[in-house]
């Protein structure tokens, strides 16, 4: 009881909400525009209300940024929607239809269930990125998002990489419970890849079904319209307002089905996946490990031989080798921390002319 009383004497509010979307310029150049809303009480922000403007390659690049930190501690990553480049060009190019503002929305509901799932894990929420996404009016402009770029080419690159060495190297196992954690994830993965595509597919039928109940509305209430028979007239409109109001009913479960269920199968099947790269990502912390082992045995190996050989001359080369790696590693160890620094100045700098900025716009 003492403990369920500290928990709830503890516990802060911090509500994110994705509205308003907006497009921002003509053509090709275009792109979306998310107004992102934060309330809360948690004494770590500034305010208890604000809201900035973001972009879908920003929320991309807070993913980068939080991945290449926290997913070699083991932490999973909560993972962002997909990009579509079929959905975003007919934004771009084409006109306000209602697949282009069903298209919208999705990504809206989506970006806003990823910042949610984001905030939620403690050690995300303490993450200097998470907050100055959530903060600061303007950001960096994210390019290492993009596709076709050289950091997108290089990650192509090196996941292909990942790929075959996955298939080529055999992780001798000593912890049973990860080995049947990995085959659950996988195993849960498939199951629920195959329920999503099957309740995709009933979205799909179910908008069909609306198209068609409306067709067949319309053409029931033009056959009453031309009736000469005032009764079989009479129920022929009653019949057709019958279907039209099946069709908004088919409508909105259509809606309820893709945005209740078919996308939260959706986020968990990457999650799923997330989970699956911190499995991959331990896998590769054991690869470095046997190379860092095997290169030790060769150094010592070759040590035993210069001493068993009586060759001082190469050993005391070997020594020196040694030394100038240590002092080049410590170099590189003060000029990072010296970055840091530099960072962390930079960073209150910034701070220091955000707070003045409201005195300079409040100059009649």
């Amino acid at each position: 009881q003492q403990l369920e009383e500290e928990e709830s004497g503890d516990q802060f509010e911090l509500n994110i909400a994705v509205t308003n979307p907006e497009k921002i310029g003509d053509g090709m150049n275009a792109y979306m525009s998310y107004k992102v809303s934060t309330q809360t009480t948690l004494p770590m922000f500034l305010n208890k209300t604000f809201s900035v403007r973001r972009r879908f390659s920003d929320f991309l690049g807070l993913y980068e940024k939080i991945s290449a930190k926290h997913s070699l501690l083991g932490c999973i990553i909560p993972p962002p929607p997909q990009k579509s480049v079929v959905g975003m060009t007919k934004v771009k190019v084409g006109k306000e239809d209602s697949s282009s503002a069903e298209f919208v929305e999705k990504r809206r509901a989506a970006l806003e269930r990823y910042l949610q799932r984001v905030v939620a894990h403690p050690s995300l929420l303490q993450d200097p990125d998470v907050r100055e996404f959530l903060e600061r009016d303007e950001l960096p402009r994210a390019v290492n998002t993009q596709a076709l770029s050289g950091p997108g080419l290089l990650k192509m690159i090196n996941r292909a990489s990942d790929a075959v060495n996955k298939m080529t190297i055999k992780m001798n196992e000593s912890d049973n419970w990860f080995e049947s954690k990995l085959q659950e994830v996988e195993n849960e993965e498939q199951l629920l890849r195959r329920l999503h595509a099957a309740v995709d597919s009933l979205v799909n039928h179910r908008k069909e079904l609306c198209i068609n109940t409306a067709v067949f509305s319309k053409s029931v209430a033009m056959l009453g319209s031309v009736e000469e028979n005032s009764a079989l007239s009479r129920a022929l409109s009653q019949l057709a307002e019958v279907e039209d109001k099946m069709e908004q009913l088919h409508q909105q479960q259509a809606f309820s089905d893709f945005f209740i269920l078919a996308e939260l199968l959706a986020d968990y099947v990457r999650l799923l996946g997330a989970v699956r790269c911190c499995f991959e990502q331990r896998m590769k912390v054991w690869q470095r490990l046997q190379e860092a082992q095997s290169t030790l045995q060769k150094k010592r190996e070759a040590e035993a031989k210069l001493l068993w050989a009586n060759k001082p001359e190469k050993l005391q080369q070997a020594k020196d080798d040694i030394n100038e790696k240590e002092k080049a590693r410590d170099f590189k160890q003060h000029i990072v921390k010296y970055l840091e620094s530099l960072l962390h100045t930079q960073h209150r700098l910034v701070k220091c002319w955000e707070a003045f900025l409201p005195e300079a716009k409040a100059i009649a």
